[in-house]
């Protein structure tokens, strides 16, 4: 059974999904349109991501890091209205000739779940779409909300078909049943539920913009990608579910280097936060509402003002490239402020951040080299019980082309509870 009612506990397990063929078709003409900000060396973003893996199967298990396409493949394997309604769209959109529909379903279910991840069936040598290369960023697909799961909007149609995909794997995967059954699945793409606004504003929700902090507080930001619209409604929803107390309304720059909330802020310790000072802790562009399930209303000026106040008197802010300009703008762009937390005080980063791995250093935190922690770790038996405040530094330079972290690319299922 799904649970996280914080952004650190333990680590239980996760959903990821490894940078697929279809990341070498991505051409400097098309690299925007699917959001992609450049064309990457594909060999070495998926040898960098491979040692992302092994550090999440050294720390949980690999029994417990879900492949996207594993998960997909389990999904489509038995036939289903689902599944039919998945392959019609996907041809619909696609303005692909209705027989495709036949071949499709013809397929094994780790072939379909590879064509329709990649676009390409290698069998006959066709490309029948395009990718979605942003897959690999599982944090934007969905988010458990304590024993709940949010299935998240995208703003873009390039990442319509991930979003397809995900629900495919939401309403069949027996890794959600009990969620099923306990009706505590909020799907953002329920137009009866979930409607654009009578102005024509559009739901958009993606989940780098969503943080469960406490047990009793969401954190929803509206941002570049994730619409105020959406906000209210998804607000509403959390609220009458009693998923949680209250809802918090995290507004930053419409801009893409902070497309997200989780390019500006994460939490890697009970009282520390990693972030990008200018918006997080001065506040520019930035402010805050609180919403309760009283229906009543709190305003801060700031993010930082909103944790010391609400929920955390003694958290420190650990700022990107040490909060001096040029380097937090260019550390905040490489994804200084987007980590994974493992564990209180154990998270994952990227190694070209250097200023950054300073100032963790300067506030009493080892920093690892993943190769090196690999070599250290990989025969030890429980690893996260044998270090404390520890940041394991993943090579980047791939990577972090792709605009993402590791805490974009993690999408958790389990922590232990933090929260009382």
């Amino acid at each position: 059974m799904i649970n996280c009612d914080s952004e650190i506990g333990r680590l239980i397990s996760l959903i990821v999904h490894t940078p697929d063929s279809g990341i070498d078709r991505i051409s400097p003409k098309h690299a925007e349109e699917l959001l992609f900000d450049d064309i990457v060396h594909y060999p070495l973003m998926l040898k960098e991501y491979n040692i992302y893996k092994e550090v999440l199967n050294i720390c949980l298990g690999s029994e417990n890091v879900h492949q996207v396409e594993d998960l997909l493949c389990e999904s489509l394997k038995e036939p289903s209205e689902e599944k039919d309604e998945l392959l019609s769209k996907i041809i619909l959109e696609e303005e692909l000739p209705p027989a495709e529909q036949q071949y499709f379903n013809s397929l094994s279910c780790d072939k379909l779940a590879k064509v329709l991840i990649t676009g390409f069936d290698q069998s006959r040598d066709m490309i029948f779409f395009d990718p979605i290369p942003n897959f690999m960023f599982t944090r934007d697909i969905a988010v458990t909300v304590n024993d709940g799961i949010i299935v998240t909007k995208a703003a873009k149609s390039a990442r319509w078909r991930e979003n397809l995909l995900t629900r495919m794997i939401i309403s069949r995967h027996p890794l959600f049943e009990a969620t099923r059954q306990a009706g505590k699945v909020i799907n953002l793409n329920r137009p009866d539920q979930f409607p654009p606004s009578k102005y024509g504003e559009r739901v958009s929700v993606e989940g780098g913009d969503v943080m469960m902090i406490h047990t009793d507080y969401i954190l929803v930001g509206v941002s570049e990608r994730s619409s105020a619209h959406g906000f209210e409604l998804l607000k509403n929803r959390l609220l009458d579910l009693g998923l949680v107390k209250n809802v918090v309304r995290i507004n930053i720059p419409k801009d893409r280097s902070c497309m997200h909330i989780d390019t500006i802020f994460t939490q890697v310790d009970t009282n520390d936060i990693v972030c990008y000072k200018p918006i997080v802790y001065d506040g520019l562009g930035s402010n805050v509402e609180v919403y309760t399930s009283q229906e009543t209303k709190k305003e801060y000026p700031s993010i930082k003002d909103f944790f010391k106040s609400e929920l955390n008197s003694d958290v420190n802010f650990i700022f990107a490239g040490k909060g001096h300009s040029p380097y937090q703008e260019r550390e905040q762009w490489t994804d200084g402020c987007n980590l994974l937390t493992l564990k209180p005080g154990v998270a994952i980063s990227y190694d070209r951040n250097l200023l950054t791995a300073k100032a963790f250093q300067k506030h009493g935190y080892t920093i690892i080299d993943a190769e090196d922690f690999i070599k250290q770790y990989a025969s030890v038996e429980d690893p996260l019980s044998s270090i404390e405040k520890t940041i394991i530094a993943l090579p980047s330079s791939e990577l972090s082309r792709a605009r993402g972290g590791s805490h974009c690319m993690s999408m958790p299922l389990v922590r232990t509870a933090m929260s009382s």
